[in-house]
């Protein structure tokens, strides 16, 4: 399959147009017309995934973060995204984001979390899309039966791959919940719509103090705050799984590494 192949049917599933328009989606660096017979998904474009991707033999190496998320003006190998580059372009391997066109996608990075945390049912976006209410940011969806806040939030914690912290739970534990939203990435901005969704929980990451404070306070739905990279890892499997389901001819691999900022909680 060439990269261009590959890109295609992503691209169906993810499509370009659908990103924010401040967002750096697409392939970074690679040749179109070049040959690709294993392709890794990471959440990050870091230099770790880099070393992952050159030792299995990676050809591409597909991220939900961008690698330029502002415009920049050199790709020389004295800063650390400069050498990363500079490394990929050393060993054929090219590099191809999917990051807010496979948020709002159906399904996307919210639904693989909805499903980490133990959803189960009918999935519908918590802020859809003005022209596809089946596409949009954060998904709402049910718990297979109620529980505590506090086991459910033990639920969430397994369900994700670990991190230095694991999760923050704001609210009262014994409250009994079923109706959950959820969010991969920061979901701060989602808050709003959270509180007007009647919903028993909003669990996403990159929480602040005062805006969650304020959402408390205002009594909103209890809150999981997990690690950004944690909420979007499931995905990986999901974006592999397109490759797979459509028949095309290369191997997929989800990297376990763990590329969350945060090394290690006291």
């Amino acid at each position: 399959m060439t990269l261009a192949d590959v890109i295609g049917k992503l691209e169906a599933a993810y499509p370009p147009a659908t990103a924010e328009s401040w967002d750096a989606v697409g392939l970074v660096c690679g040749d179109p017309g070049g040959e690709v017979r294993k392709v890794l998904f990471a959440v990050d474009p870091v230099a770790v995934v880099a070393d992952e991707a050159i030792a299995w033999g990676a050809d591409l190496i597909v991220t939900h973060h961008p690698l330029y998320l502002r415009g920049t003006t050199t790709v020389a190998a004295t800063t650390p995204k400069g050498r990363l580059v500079h490394t990929l372009i050393k060993h054929d391997i090219a590099l191809y984001t999917a990051h807010t066109n496979a948020d709002v996608a159906n399904p996307g990075v919210s639904d693989a979390l909805a499903r980490a945390v133990g959803l189960t049912g009918d999935l519908v976006p918590l802020r859809p899309l003005p022209d596809d209410p089946w596409r949009g940011l954060g998904r709402i969806g049910a718990l297979p039966y109620p529980m505590t806040l506090g086991d459910f939030a033990e639920q969430a914690a397994g369900g994700l791959p670990k991190t230095s912290w694991g999760i923050r739970v704001a609210g009262d534990l014994t409250r009994r919940v079923s109706r959950v939203a959820v969010s991969g990435g920061a979901g701060d901005s989602l808050l709003g719509t959270a509180r007007a969704a009647g919903l028993d929980v909003f669990l996403t990451a990159d929480l602040r103090h005062h805006p969650a404070s304020e959402f408390m306070e205002a009594d909103g739905p209890a809150l999981i705050d997990a690690a950004h990279w944690a909420t979007e890892w499931p995905w990986l499997d999901s974006a592999a799984s397109i490759l797979r389901a459509t028949g095309v001819n290369v191997e997929t691999r989800v990297s376990a590494t763990v590329t969350d900022a945060w090394t290690r909680g006291y």
